[in-house]
């Protein structure tokens, strides 16, 4: 299996949760150079959040 994890040649957003008793993980970098890691099924909900408002996607909305 491929590593799905970002890096800056290949920005982007990674979720795991290989288990529903394991805490989840998720990792994100975007292609402005913000990057960012979580641990925990909270924390890893609010990365996602924040990565789809301000980063990602909304890049292509916005324009920066």
């Amino acid at each position: 299996m491929a590593d799905l994890t970002p890096t800056p040649d290949r920005p982007g957003l990674h979720v795991s949760k290989p288990s529903p008793n394991t805490p989840a993980t998720g990792s994100v970098v975007c292609h402005c150079g913000a990057k960012a890691t979580a641990t925990g099924d909270n924390q890893v909900r609010a990365l996602v959040e924040g990565y789809t408002a301000n980063h990602g996607p909304a890049h292509n909305r916005t324009g920066r």
